[in-house]
């Protein structure tokens, strides 16, 4: 007995992510999650939200979940080729960092636990 049908692919086959949406690849994902888990423990950070667009991918961090995020990471491909697609954002909306490279942009928020970890 033969059964007729077709395969469809699973819907959001890149970890639930459209094909219409930017993400954050595992390593990325990866380090933004460390400092994350750092900044808790220095009891910096107590919440976080992710939002997936067709335009840029973004983690920001809270103090308080109520609260504006006290840190934004944006990735935003479109702006690779020119000032960067990483940007690093403040509690009031200023940039703080702009770059190609993650790292760079997430080290004034590592200088930052570094400093609180001393005090």
């Amino acid at each position: 007995m033969k059964q007729g049908g077709t395969v469809l692919a699973f819907p959001g086959g890149r970890g639930g992510l459209r094909a219409d949406q930017v993400g954050f690849d595992r390593q990325e994902l990866q380090r933004i999650l460390d400092l994350y888990g750092r900044m808790v423990a220095a009891g910096e950070w107590r919440d976080y939200a992710m939002d997936f667009t067709r335009d840029a991918a973004v983690f920001a961090a809270f103090r308080r979940a109520a609260e504006r995020p006290q840190a934004r990471v944006e990735k935003r491909p479109a702006l690779r080729a020119k000032q960067g697609m990483w940007t690093l954002f403040g509690e009031h909306g200023q940039v703080l960092k702009r770059g190609h490279e993650l790292a760079g942009v997430l080290a004034p928020m590592e200088r930052r636990l570094l400093k609180s970890v001393d005090d």
